[in-house]
């Protein structure tokens, strides 16, 4: 106990508080009792005179009393706050009544305390603002540290594909709490721990992936299952809102939920698995036809462009959709927007009662992929999302200010279902790997495919017969690979140029936890 009281001594070294009441005399036994606890106490008696003392002084804390003679406390709030926005300020009152506990709020107070107060109150008070992270940054550590072992057990278990989603929404769990520590060490035992997850995690593709396409395996809810198994379901009834943010992990959404909690309930937050390639042109243009890439190709060859060809390769999304709901028995008024610049996105939310009239509105944004693209051109861009955590950030800010959220709001407004996920994640690369195609090769750093590759078969996920796995084959010879993990696919002319460039980027197409896990949420308007 003794050692234990040293350390929060030594912890509060540095706080230096300031107390304003005209009875301070009556409160020197609590003074006594914090600065025994290692809090450094100034006092004065007056509004007047604490406004002199931050003048002078630098205070890390200010213990204000609401009922003084002179400046009252919330005059002095305000006086305070207006030169020293920063500063944290406790009120403390005897009063209860509301329209005072409101303006003390409406000051952005820190705390709010009625007298009579004992000094554990107060020095719970101080804890909470002035060590809130530090006490926070320690249990999450602990927390981690008990908890690792059990993670190294249940990745050493064949889990099943419903396990490893479980498995995945634990590890962002860990690395968003991690992220406000400042164990700089534990967020390295992290790292570690996630690139071994990402190993297994691919193995386990590899080894199932063409068995869950080929119904050897009970397969889990895939890109072209989606509209089927998640969306429909939720057709017939009130209008439905889709929102495809184009390239979001899981762990964006899970930022992106702190935002709309305000707005909606989240009924229900499911992850599914991407298609390979994990790139717009496969995955999207699977998830909103409801068919495998090769299928698509096969029934409707006019809305199907491979790598090689001209133009878009996503610009039938809307048609294949149509043709879906179709199928399953929905043939209901429908509408679809692409979001593709600020524009676009104005235009959608001046328009928007438009939507109200239909049973599904889908709204395609491509936001996070242009983000995650424009990271590997802009040095800019690249400065602002230099890591994970950053990358988050970045979505986060420019979510909060975007038409999007606007979106979302009216959406929520006009009490509307609202329906949100992506198409693939992305990871970001930093483990080169040599591959060699002809000219026809495609340029995808995740994923390449043409005839007469030339590659060390250990460091790829090899598709040999395209046919395997639902893939469209330009010609007898093609196949397919994919990158593993955090690697990118370099070729060997001029290769330390390129590895300079697109290291430490934001890629997709490939197999990673990433990449293929990713969001389906419910969202019900509050």
């Amino acid at each position: 106990m003794q050692r234990k009281s040293i350390n929060f001594i030594q912890n509060n070294m540095g706080n230096k508080i300031l107390w304003a009441d005209d009875e301070i005399e009556l409160l020197k036994p609590h003074v006594i009792f914090l600065e025994n606890k290692g809090y450094k106490i100034e006092t004065v008696n007056s509004g007047d005179d604490a406004i002199d003392k931050i003048g002078e002084q630098d205070f890390d804390l200010v213990l204000l009393d609401e009922n003084m003679p002179g400046l009252s406390g919330l005059e002095t709030l305000d006086r305070i706050k207006g030169k020293h926005p920063s500063i944290p300020i406790v009120m403390i009152t005897k009063s209860e009544e509301e329209s005072i506990m409101e303006g003390a709020i409406g000051g952005k107070i820190a705390d709010y305390l009625i007298k009579p107060v004992n000094p554990n109150q107060i020095l719970l008070s101080l804890k909470k603002n002035l060590e809130s992270k530090r006490l926070v940054s320690e249990k999450t550590t602990t927390d981690y540290q008990r908890e690792f072992r059990q993670i190294a057990m249940e990745l050493q278990d064949r889990m099943d594909h419903q396990q490893w989603v479980e498995f995945y929404q634990k590890l962002v769990h860990w690395e968003l709490e991690l992220e406000n520590s400042n164990e700089e060490s534990m967020a390295e035992v992290f790292a570690m721990q996630k690139k071994e997850a990402n190993q297994l995690f691919c193995r386990f593709i590899c080894d199932n992936y063409s068995f869950w396409l080929n119904g050897v395996e009970e397969p889990p809810t895939m890109s072209h299952t989606v509209i089927k198994d998640k969306v429909a379901p939720h057709l017939g009834g009130h209008p439905v809102m889709l929102f495809v943010i184009d390239n979001l992990r899981y762990d964006q959404w899970r930022i992106l939920r702190t935002v709309l909690r305000d707005l909606f309930t989240v009924e229900k937050e499911e992850i599914y698995y991407s298609i390979l390639p994990t790139a717009t042109q496969y995955a999207r243009n699977a998830l909103f036809a409801g068919m495998m890439p090769s299928q698509i190709q096969s029934s409707y060859p006019k809305w199907w462009k491979n790598d090689q060809d001209e133009g878009g390769k996503n610009l039938f999304e809307m048609e294949l959709l149509t043709e879906n709901l179709n199928r399953l028995g929905h043939p209901i008024k429908h509408s679809y927007n692409k979001i593709t610049n600020l524009g676009k996105g104005k235009k959608l939310v001046e328009n928007f009662q438009n939507l109200t009239q239909n049973d599904l509105n889908v709204v395609v944004y491509n936001f996070v992929d242009m983000l995650s693209h424009a990271r590997t051109d802009m040095e800019v861009i690249r400065e602002l999302a230099d890591d994970e955590a950053a990358y988050r950030s970045i979505t986060l800010s420019w979510f909060e200010h975007s038409p999007l959220f606007e979106l979302f709001k009216l959406a929520a407004e006009n009490k509307m279902k609202v329906l949100l996920t992506t198409d693939h994640g992305t990871i970001r690369v930093d483990d080169p790997i040599k591959v060699v195609g002809d000219r026809n090769t495609n340029t995808n750093l995740r994923y390449k495919q043409g005839k007469n590759l030339n590659y060390n078969a250990k460091e790829v996920f090899e598709v040999k017969n395209p046919r395997d796995c639902f893939l469209p084959q330009q010609n007898m010879s093609s196949s397919y690979i994919f990158a593993k993990e955090d690697s990118f696919f370099v070729y060997p002319n001029n290769y330390n140029h390129y590895v300079k460039f697109y290291n430490n980027t934001f890629q997709h197409g490939g197999i990673s936890l990433e990449e293929v896990l990713i969001p389906f949420v419910e969202l019900k308007p509050k």
